[in-house]
């Protein structure tokens, strides 16, 4: 099926004289999870992870991703010709020096410019130039050879009011028109859409689990506009958008509309991220003036306000009851009826929507049991799915999207028996999420000084794992949200490395991997507050927000210092204070027992 598959694309290249042709994972607004539209990468190599990147020649084809993804894309990959490049490992090229290896002098790259960003998309450029070749860039190639694929969608969009955002748009706006005063900039374009959700309060569910509408907004001193496709507005939210002067225009004409103000906009300034908008985009401004700079909806929409922090806290409580009943109906229940990754999933959903102001899943739950654990995205499908046995550990990170806010968690839980490597593995993550969670800093630290707080335990033991230890997460909005980060080493071309702020959300989530035998990652949600001030500067610290027990089965309680003992203890103390309300009779005495003081 691939091979056909490429096999056709190849055709519609030779077709278009294009010789490499370059598909990355991205929809036009450079989004972290895409609709099925956008799919394009997945549909002409089969690797379903949400990230990486296909680079077809005519002979040749290779698939780049991180190491989130090698044990899955090694396998989706079996039998399709195609590559694999496991991004940052020893001896493997990286995208670009693997194009430029590959390209013949005179060949020509395309790609599609509206999926490509802008920065990469010049990379490419040059290194088209470099080997006397040129860029085809503004060629769909699947609107040719996928010929069943899905719409664009459009749906409903709706008003999030106050007293979920907290702010009006109104305000928002006149934020951003003021950094815009401050920058020297007269025009402001956004394309990401979790920045145009955040300002203007709407949501929709055109990304799934990421409740945003297909849009791109242009805001000027005096004017806004909003491109977005006509079928996603009623008639209340086109006069939400009139009372708030904003005018509404059509979707597919963004990047014509852009390129015929562009003699308008010539003694303007644009602010724009380049990190964050595409290639297409950034040729359509031309030689404008070009403000380079992060948006500034990014460290507006990171730093939570009141509102939005109290609304947080009772999604964190709703969901901690959904997934402590689900850990007492997996210890109950395992062994005694049939159970599987899958049913497993579905039923941790259920519980979840019990609550009424629950939406959706905030992203594909990894429900991974035994050896699946090891790979770090895992996704069980109808075709490939395990069946969970009262032996060995599951590891389960989900979350829900509310109306209170967006959560993310992931406990591993003990089913069984586990070897002694299995437990020592378990206590390495629960100690270092315990360590980071439980740090105090001063105000200006970044993710990049607490990182290691987590990582060091592992790194005593010779051990690692393959991604950051944790990410912002947005209100009501995408799991995954900049700036605010913990990890040990800056990302190229990302901007997502500020310094804290009172009012961020953050993931801490160490994990350790062993392939084909099991995985273990521990996740809780962390609010930045801060602390005492004195004559050394403003002191910080983290707020928990998950309240869910962290299995003690898996805890080997010798390999713990008598301060991750007392932070252990003091945290099941909190947990089981908040939950007892919602357990009764023999599960609220399980959830005492879950939740027991331990120690040497």
């Amino acid at each position: 099926m691939i091979q056909k598959r490429l096999s056709a694309l190849r055709n519609a290249m030779e077709k278009a004289g294009i010789d490499c042709y370059i598909i990355p994972t991205s929809d036009f607004h450079n989004s972290e999870y895409v609709s099925e539209y956008f799919m394009v990468r997945k549909y002409f190599s089969g690797f379903t992870g949400s990230a990486g990147t296909l680079v077809v020649f005519q002979n040749k084809a290779a698939l780049f991703t991180d190491g989130r993804y090698f044990i899955q894309a090694a396998k989706e990959l079996q039998g399709s010709a195609i590559t694999l490049m496991k991004m940052g490992e020893p001896d493997v090229p990286t995208l670009t020096d693997y194009v430029k290896q590959e390209l013949a002098d005179g060949q020509t790259i395309g790609f599609d410019g509206r999926v490509m960003s802008a920065g990469d998309g010049l990379v490419f450029e040059k290194i088209a130039e470099e080997k006397h070749g040129i860029i085809i860039w503004n060629l769909d190639l699947a609107e040719e050879v996928w010929t069943d694929r899905p719409a664009l969608p459009a749906t409903k969009a709706y008003v999030l009011g106050e007293e979920y955002s907290g702010e009006a748009v109104a305000s928002k706006l006149r934020r951003v028109r003021e950094k815009m005063t401050e920058e020297g900039a007269d025009i402001h374009i956004l394309t990401t859409l979790d920045d145009i959700a955040w300002l203007l309060n709407l949501r929709a569910d055109d990304v799934e689990s990421c409740p945003v509408l297909l849009s791109y907004f242009v805001i000027t001193k005096e004017t806004a506009t909003l491109f977005g496709r006509e079928a996603a507005f009623g008639e209340e939210v086109k006069e939400y958008l009139t009372r708030n002067n904003i005018s509404l225009k059509s979707y597919e004409c963004f990047y014509e509309d852009i390129a015929e103000s562009a003699d308008v906009m010539t003694k303007k300034t644009v602010w724009v991220c380049e990190n964050r908008i595409d290639y297409r985009l950034k040729k359509e401004l031309g030689g404008l003036v070009i403000l380079n700079k992060a948006n500034p909806t990014s460290l507006m929409k990171a730093i939570k306000n009141e509102t939005e922090q109290e609304n947080i806290r009772k999604a964190h409580l709703m969901d901690a009851v959904a997934v402590t009943k689900f850990m007492y109906w997996l210890k109950q229940n395992v062994g005694k009826m049939p159970m599987t990754e899958i049913s497993a999933a579905e039923y941790l959903e259920k519980l979840r929507a019990e609550n009424e102001t629950f939406i959706e899943p905030s992203f594909s739950t990894i429900c991974a049991y035994g050896e699946n654990g090891a790979i770090i995205h895992y996704s069980a499908s109808p075709e490939q799915f395990a069946e969970i046995r009262p032996e060995g550990m599951l590891m389960v990170d989900s979350g829900g999207h509310y109306f209170e806010g967006s959560t993310d968690i992931t406990r591993t839980f003990v089913l069984g028996e586990i070897s002694e490597e299995m437990k020592s593995h378990f206590t390495l993550a629960a100690r270092a999420m315990l360590r980071l969670k439980n740090a105090k800093f001063l105000y200006g630290a970044k993710g990049i000084n607490l990182d290691v707080l987590a990582r060091e335990v592992f790194w005593e033991k010779g051990l690692d794992y393959k991604h950051g230890t944790g990410h912002g997460v947005g209100y009501l909005l995408s799991v995954h949200e900049g700036p605010n980060s913990f990890r040990f080493k800056p990302l190229a071309g990302s901007d997502d490395d500020w310094c804290f702020e009172e009012g961020m959300v953050t993931t801490d989530e160490p994990g350790i991997y062993i392939e084909g035998s099991h995985g273990v990652r521990i996740e809780n949600e962390l609010l930045c507050r801060k602390g005492e001030k004195n004559e050394y500067g403003q002191f910080m610290y983290f707020e928990d927000l998950t309240y869910v027990p962290i299995d003690l089965d898996g805890i080997d309680v010798k390999q713990m210092n008598e301060r991750e003992i007392d932070i252990l203890n003091t945290y099941h103390k909190e947990v089981c204070g908040k939950l007892s309300p919602y357990f009764e009779s023999e599960a609220l005495e399980w959830l005492r027992h879950a939740t027991r003081q331990i120690g040497k």
